[in-house]
Parts: structure tokens; C-alpha cells; sequence
């Protein structure tokens, strides 16, 4: 536990890359609960920390050459402030090899589907094409990049990465600044800065930003849900951080043991919980909004209200509207439709839509009308 931060240490300290953490329960426990989880149709990846180690992982004193050193002293990585832990040395081939077998370990072994690689841009993407190659070789894996820069770790290792240039707008767009030319520029960024098949995790918050920076409820005040809404309706993936689903209203502990009172959110919660749920049918059910080169085009609209927000995904046949509030007061918008049958989010009857379609949103309201349910 050398320079471990608070009680419970950070969990990107990492003391053994090929055991379970006691503290969580044992390996037949992992394995029982990755089986459960493809019974269920879900699927398992890892978070995955190659950049950094614990000051006391065994490699510190077996493989020190395996570290950045300076003056014959192992370091931190620099610039980041993370004394608790000790920066690899990636030019050394046989630490890669130990971490590309480790990694290799979870997936034969427990048959995980894939991994969240944390601070991926801090390493070699190189390093990360041969991890790729290597273990595309046991069985196919979505692997994630905590990365929101490096282009190049797209190009063969991953398959999605962090979206935080999206993140900043939506908080600018949840405090009442910015417009639908905002959110444009992100796409249109997107369509040249993304391999074919690769794409964007998009969220309106993650356990850094809650834990360092505020609650969404800080962030967004009553656009949360709307801006929420985008991150399920623009290209790419959303992502759903615990506690998210039930309208978690408190910054949780990093170094610290602080388990969410899921009781406490009581009807509230059960109403984001099902706001959420109808936003993962929303998306599994129309092709428009799936992620990569599976999903749809998009579409911006040019409405009569230049305080609303609207765009249409379209793939085929199968067609998803999004219209957003971007101000604290309400709005009337009239958007030109094609005439249809189409379902407004949660509806369980389709609503008949002719050549206009005239809505009034409340304060940062929204609206989502789609194909299919």
C-alpha cells in the first residue's frame, strides 16, 4: 500500500495485473459473474491500466528496467501529479510482452469481451496495435480508448473513444450558451477525424467528472434529460455511468468506499430509470442510431426558432427526430416532416405526423419521435 491515496488506494493502481482484488471477491466469483452476464445477452469488459503500476507491484522490484527511471530512479508519470504510481517504460519489448499476456489472461481465462484502456493516449499506439493483433486472436473484443486526441489509436486498435470535445459542448449548451452550430461542428469534425466502422462514446458525465468536477445536476440543471437525449441520438455510443440511471445527485469519493443509497431516489429514481430504458430501446430498436458505420446519416434541420435545436437520423426507411430546448423558457417550433406514422419517446401508440410538425417545449425540453418504439 506504499503512497497509497485515502483508504482504499486509487483503482488505477495497480498491484497485480493477473489477480482479483480480494476486496471485490475471487476469481471464481468474476467468472460467475461474466457467465451470468452473456446468459443475460450482456457483455463484459475490463478497465485496464497499462500506463502506470503500483509502488508495490512486484514488477517495481523484479523488473525495475520495466519502469521510467531518472537518475536510476523509478518516476511517476510525469506531469500528472499521480505519485501513487510508477510510470512504465514502454521501449523495454519484454514489459510489453508481460502486459500484452496479462491482458491476453482475462480473456482466455475468464472469456471478458474486452477492455476500457485508461490513459490510452498516454501510450505508444504502437504498443496498442500489437496488444490488438495479438489477442484478436483468442476471440473478436470491443476495446475503448480513455482517449479523446489521438486519432491514431483508432486507426487499428480501437474501436470507439471518449468523446470529450462533445462533453464541453453539452455543458456549455446545458448552461444556456451556445446553439445548434455547437453541436454541427462536432459532427462535422467527427466525419473526417473517424476511421470507417470506429466512433465516439458519448456521455454527459463519467467517473472522473463526477467525482472531480460536479454532478450533472451541477452541469446541466433541468437540461440533464435533454442533454442526455444527444448523447443516445448523435452518432455514436452512449455511456451510462453508475447512478446516472437513478438521477445521482452527489460527487462520489475516488480513494474512498462510497456506495450509492439507491433506495434513497425512490419514485424520482424509478422515473430516470425509465427514461433510460426507453432510451436504450430507442436505440436498439432503430438502426438509425447505432453506432459506427451500422448507424445513419444525419441530418440537421433549419427551423423557424433559432432557440431549438433539431435533426434527423435516417438510415433506409427507419427514421429518428430529435428536438431540443436550448433556453430556461419555453419554446414553439413548427419542423417540416414528411407525413407518417411515427412514436414519440416512451409512447406505447404512434402518433400521425402530416407535412408540419408544430411543438411546444417546456424549459429545456425536448422531443423524440422515431420509427419504431
Amino acid at each position: 500500500v506504499e503512497r497509497r491515496l485515502g483508504s482504499l488506494g486509487s483503482p488505477y493502481s495497480i498491484k497485480d495485473y493477473k489477480k482479483v482484488n480480494p476486496e471485490f471477491g475471487t476469481a471464481n466469483d468474476l467468472k460467475a459473474l461474466v457467465k451470468a452476464a452473456h446468459k443475460a445477452g450482456l457483455y463484459v469488459i475490463l478497465d485496464w491500466v497499462a500506463n502506470h503500476t503500483s509502488w508495490d507491484n512486484s514488477w517495481i522490484t523484479s523488473h525495475p528496467d520495466w519502469y521510467t527511471q531518472e537518475g536510476g530512479e523509478i518516476i511517476s508519470p510525469k506531469g500528472t501529479g499521480w505519485n501513487d504510481v510508477a510510470d512504465l517504460n514502454f521501449d523495454n519489448q519484454e514489459m510489453r510482452a508481460a502486459m500484452i499476456s496479462a491482458m491476453k489472461y482475462w480473456v482466455t481465462g475468464f472469456d471478458v469481451d474486452g477492455f476500457r484502456c485508461d490513459a490510452a493516449g498516454m501510450v505508444p499506439a504502437d504498443f496498442w496495435d500489437e496488444a490488438a493483433i495479438e489477442l484478436a486472436k483468442s476471440k473478436k473484443l470491443f476495446m475503448l480508448a480513455e482517449d479523446g486526441s489521438s486519432s491514431a489509436l483508432l486507426e487499428d486498435a480501437f474501436n470507439a473513444n471518449y468523446n470529450w470535445n462533445l462533453m464541453g459542448k453539452l455543458k456549455s449548451l446545458g448552461s444556456g450558451f451556445g446553439s445548434q452550430a455547437l453541436i454541427e461542428g462536432v459532427i462535422d469534425q467527427q466525419s473526417y477525424t473517424y476511421p470507417t466502422g470506429t466512433y465516439p462514446l458519448n456521455f454527459i458525465t463519467n467517473h472522473d467528472e463526477n467525482s472531480w468536477n460536479g454532478t450533472v445536476q451541477e452541469f446541466y440543471g433541468l437540461a440533464e434529460d435533454s442533454m442526455a437525449v444527444l448523447t443516445y441520438t448523435l452518432p455514436g455510443m452512449p455511456l451510462v455511468y453508475n447512478g446516472q440511471e437513478v438521477g445521482l445527485d452527489q460527487r462520489l469519493e475516488f480513494f474512498e468506499k462510497d456506495p450509492i443509497n439507491w433506495k434513497a431516489y425512490g419514485k424520482k429514481g424509478a422515473a430516470k430509470t425509465l427514461f433510460y430504458t426507453n432510451l436504450n430501446s430507442l436505440k436498439l430498436n432503430n438502426p438509425a442510431l447505432w453506432a459506427g458505420s451500422a448507424g445513419g446519416a444525419i441530418k440537421f434541420i433549419e427551423t423557424d426558432n433559432f432557440n431549438v435545436m433539431a435533426y434527423l437520423r435516417y438510415k433506409g426507411s427507419n427514421k429518428v427526430l430529435t428536438v431540443v430546448n436550448l433556453t430556461s423558457e419555453k419554446q414553439t417550433v413548427n419542423i417540416p416532416m414528411t407525413s407518417g406514422k411515427l412514436y414519440k419517446l416512451g409512447a406505447a401508440k404512434p402518433t400521425v405526423i402530416g407535412k408540419n410538425l408544430k411543438l411546444t417545449l417546456t424549459s429545456s425540453g425536448y422531443a423524440v419521435y422515431s420509427t419504431k418504439q
